[in-house]
């Protein structure tokens, strides 16, 4: 068991966070608790494929059950610097698996029944939530570190001697304080979901609660009569606001009367932790601005990207460029929908961001434009299935939520080369948002679900996430096509004749050439597509070829004429 009598915990050590997280979630089964060495990271194990495990990162065993199975976890772990494992309680451990442990200083924790390993995730990430831009200067709110929300519960909880929550204005629980195991189920449940649940949140509204929270500055008491049975400890709770904006609330389980001295504390502690809602608001706005800053400038190369690559924490290591873009968005009319737009694009950077800080640990993701950029660290991944896979998971995860497009770009070990992966990504993401005139972009195949690829109007399959050797031949296209307009080259030759041919009759020589090259030459299935009768489509056939000139048994003349159809269609 853990040896902690009045630990002074670094910012992110597991100590600090089994104190904020209490007895609500975690159980200490074996170890000793180092609250002086910062956790590295979260990462969810994967008995198949083999994740990426930062220093000193706690491991969620997931699926692991039995003594057995936890000693393979442990052993598994063993050429790795792992702070603690997390398995499911109630936790069985043998002397050799205790033994194991210690021989590695891995810390054995249990997870609450009840509790979802999605939940503990969310927990831990939000309270890990390592700076990725570097350090920063951290002002102090009375007393309290700037946005230590954590903290601040906790300072409140010590006053008024009771176990404290700070939620948003959606009952989303932003902080909450230690001892919540002294309180009710309903409180519980709260901690675990992190949010309200949604039966007390209809009652609390039913009962007037949040109307007279949002429009006194007084506490207003729920007692034990006017709750759910299952809300057995009366709760006190307090608006927080700044000026006219309500900016959430704050909540505590308290038996005893709501002294005046209670009332004074409630009404103090609101006011402070305005102070700090805002400081993170305001705080998260800076940071979002600087990491995109340092993403960009990592990414042009420059010579500010050595810099702008240590502040990220990403020098010196392999790492990949990804690029995405959302697609199929549908806003309603001028500056709302603009609005609404670059909301959406923020939401879905935000995502990707949680989504690799789970699977990718390091990576910095930001916003830049129209486009979300990420950089990845890819170590033992040079054909960058690994990037792709994730990136394919992330969108699975997503799902008809968030429709996008993710461009992957090659590994890269230097500034150079990740200028070079970012200009791959962005050739591989245009043939993804366009693809080449007729082409069918398929790099993977679509399960029966459509995990990895979608549909395009025209039918053709199309792939969602992509590396350059997947799409090379559109992207070349493109190229072409790109080539020609800056040079301002106009058609010429057979097609060129029947282009003409049939601006001037009206007719379908193009269609019918191009068909034909479609389905290699079959005449009854290029006749079925253009819906006419084969004898009429060799009829055209034989004047497409009077008309152009083209020789169809000529290997050049085919594929000029086809280059050329290609390009056409775009």
């Amino acid at each position: 068991m853990s040896d902690r009598h009045e630990p002074r915990f670094t910012r992110f050590s597991l100590g600090r966070v089994l104190d904020d997280l209490g007895l609500t979630l975690l159980e200490v089964v074996h170890g000793r608790i180092d609250d002086q060495q910062d956790i590295g990271g979260v990462v969810i194990y994967d008995p198949v494929d083999e994740p990426l495990y930062p220093a000193h990162a706690v491991v969620l065993g997931v699926g692991v059950h039995g003594s057995e199975g936890l000693g393979e976890l442990i052993a598994g772990l063993s050429g790795h610097a792992i702070a603690a494992v997390v398995v499911r309680s109630p936790v069985e451990i043998t002397a050799a698996t205790r033994a194991l442990a210690d021989e590695h200083g891995i810390v054995v924790l249990g997870l609450a029944r009840g509790a979802t390993w999605t939940q503990l995730a969310a927990l831990l990430r939000s309270l890990l939530a390592e700076d990725d831009v570097g350090d920063t200067h951290v002002d102090s709110l009375g007393g309290i570190p700037s946005g230590d929300l954590f903290a601040v519960a906790n300072a409140i909880s010590s006053l008024l001697d009771a176990p404290v929550t700070i939620e948003d204005r959606s009952s989303r629980v932003l902080a909450f304080s230690g001892r919540q195991e002294e309180a009710d189920p309903a409180r519980a449940e709260t901690i675990i979901g992190r949010r309200v649940p949604e039966r007390y949140r209809h009652h609390l509204t039913q009962q007037g609660v949040f109307r007279d929270l949002y429009r006194s500055e007084d506490p207003v008491v729920i007692t034990r009569i006017e709750a759910e049975v299952d809300m057995s400890t009366p709760r006190v709770a307090i608006g927080v606001r700044a000026g006219d904006e309500v900016l959430g609330s704050i909540w505590a389980a308290m038996d005893g009367p709501l002294t005046d001295e209670r009332r004074i504390t409630l009404r103090d502690a609101a006011k402070l932790v305005a102070l700090h809602l805002l400081r993170v608001r305001a705080g998260a706005d800076v940071q979002r601005r600087l990491r995109a800053e340092l993403l960009s400038t990592a990414l042009e190369g420059g010579s500010g990207a050595s810099e702008a690559l240590s502040r990220l924490n990403l020098a010196g290591q392999p790492v990949c460029v990804v690029a995405a873009v959302l697609t199929e968005t549908e806003h309603g009319g001028a500056a709302s929908a603009d609005q609404a737009l670059m909301a959406e694009r923020e939401r879905f950077a935000d995502a990707l961001a949680v989504h690799l800080s789970a699977m990718r640990p390091g990576s910095a993701v930001a916003l830049l434009g129209d486009t979300v950029y990420g950089i990845l660290p890819e170590p033992n991944d040079p054909t960058g299935d690994h990037a792709v896979r994730t990136m394919e998971d992330f969108l699975d995860r997503v799902g008809s939520r968030m429709s996008a497009v993710i461009a992957v770009g090659p590994p890269a070990d230097d500034i150079g080369g990740i200028s070079r992966s970012r200009a791959s990504a962005r050739r591989v993401l245009r043939a993804l948002l366009e693809p080449a005139a007729g082409q069918a972009v398929t790099p993977h195949e679509p399960s029966a679900a459509g995990s990895t690829g979608g549909r395009s109007r025209s039918g053709d399959v199309r792939a969602r996430v992509a590396r350059l050797s997947d799409v090379h031949a559109s992207v070349l296209m493109l190229e072409l096509r790109d080539l020609m307009v800056s040079r301002g080259d106009e058609f010429t030759g057979p097609v060129s004749r029947l282009m003409e041919h049939d601006a001037k009759q009206k007719g379908h020589l193009v269609d019918t050439l191009r068909a034909w090259f479609d389905h290699f030459g079959d005449v009854a299935k290029a006749a079925d597509m253009l819906f006419v009768h084969p004898n009429t489509f060799r009829y055209r056939l034989r004047r497409a070829v009077e008309i152009s000139g083209i020789d169809l048994d000529n290997a050049d003349d085919r594929f000029e004429a086809m280059l050329q159809l290609r390009l056409l269609e775009r």
